[in-house]
């Protein structure tokens, strides 16, 4: 797409599987590899209501014969899993849930809470929730080509800050990475920095839309009319803020003339039934991701 001197693509990773997909896939990898390296039979990981990464596991393990474990956030979500789409495929997938309180939750990362899943489910191979470490850096560190070199810009929608750490690390010499968060604030700089190894990064604020899954009928439209216009589905959360943020730069000028741009499509497609439930619910407009 070419518009204002400005030429424009997406890199459509959503494309690489229809469940384990964009940065997912790339993620876990490295990941499976250790795991079946290690002699696991099991993946243990964590993640909310409509989680990418959850699906995402349950299917790889499905795929790769492993059992999987979801530990996810909020007690309330144990009654609902039919009426959570991300879930029941989950659960379809042979995903085994355990449901824990939001307070318990932030405590995930502690060696107590690691201790109390090893007592209750024996040996397992954790993934992080997100599933960033240095494996699934390793692995998104694959998105960019060598016939991507040709770009000024790449831009990425920030989650955990795994997919833009690896994107950082496989820039090439003049390439600028641009990451833009789901979530409020530029906390994240200090995670990205312990897995980037260049500087050529920054991180855009000003498009999460009130936070991490907050959306509004602006965003919606605009996911709509981009899928109209492109038949490129586009989600609430990540890739569809983050594409809104790139077209309202451009608008802006905030960009040099002739700058070649490149937009990474990193999947969440399968969070937008879920959140078109809340939407209908709510006499809201859908998003709209089917041809």
């Amino acid at each position: 797409m070419e518009g204002s001197s400005i030429t424009l693509f997406i890199k459509r990773e959503d494309e690489l599987h229809p469940l384990i997909s964009g940065n997912k896939y790339r993620k876990l990898k490295y990941n499976l590899a250790q795991a079946q390296e290690e002699k696991k039979t099991t993946l243990l990981t964590f993640g909310g209501a409509f989680s990418n990464h959850i699906l995402a596991v349950a299917a790889a393990g499905k795929q790769y014969g492993f059992e999987t474990i979801g530990v996810i956030r909020g007690e309330e979500l144990a009654d609902k899993v039919v009426e959570n789409p991300t879930l029941l495929r989950a659960k379809e997938l042979g995903m085994v849930f355990e449901f824990v309180s939001r307070e318990a939750y932030r405590g995930k990362n502690e060696a107590a809470f690691e201790k109390r899943l090893i007592d209750k489910f024996g040996d397992f191979y954790l993934l992080p929730e997100g599933g960033t470490n240095d494996l699934a850096v390793k692995g998104c560190e694959e998105i960019l080509s060598e016939q991507d070199k040709m770009f000024d810009y790449v831009c990425c929608a920030v989650g955990t800050g795994g997919t833009l750490s690896g994107l950082i690390n496989c820039s090439k010499s003049g390439q600028q990475i641009l990451g833009f968060p789901a979530l409020k604030g530029d906390f994240l700089k200090e995670d990205i920095c312990s897995f980037a190894k260049n500087k050529n990064w920054e991180l855009i604020t000003d498009y999460h839309f009130g936070g991490y899954a907050k959306i509004s009928e602006e965003l919606i439209s605009f996911i709509n009319e981009f899928h109209q216009k492109h038949q490129v589905p586009l989600d609430p959360i990540y890739t569809g803020k983050m594409v809104f943020g790139v077209m309202d730069l451009i608008k802006k000028k905030k960009f040099p003339d002739n700058a070649k741009i490149l937009m990474i499509h990193t999947g969440g497609l399968q969070g937008v039934a879920g959140m078109n439930n809340s939407l209908r619910q709510k006499k809201l407009t859908e998003i709209t991701i089917n041809d």
